[in-house]
């Protein structure tokens, strides 16, 4: 099964990177779920719950003051101003 490289980055650090099979991000737009070989997408997030579930871990969620999501390739970028953990996130 494939997966999802991700990347969780503030405007001053890295805040998480890991392989993941499913992200969930709340765009402007509404929810969006991103499975691996997920079409191509540049999205602006708004405020909400970015939430990453993995094989080998426990789900976790972070909480983003807006900021875009990128997905290429199974290559999930989310790049926010603040990322704030709220369960189980690796800060």
């Amino acid at each position: 099964m494939a997966n999802l490289n991700v990347d969780l980055v503030s405007t001053d650090r890295k805040v998480w990177s890991g392989i993941a099979r499913a992200v969930s991000a709340p765009s402007v737009d509404g929810q969006i779920g991103i499975l691996p070989g997920h079409t191509p997408i540049l999205a602006v997030l708004r405020a909400g719950t970015v939430r990453v579930t993995s094989d080998d871990a426990a789900p976790f969620e972070v909480h983003v003051s807006g900021g875009f999501v990128s997905v290429d390739d199974n290559l999930v970028t989310v790049v926010a101003d603040e990322i704030t953990p709220v369960t189980g996130a690796e800060a």
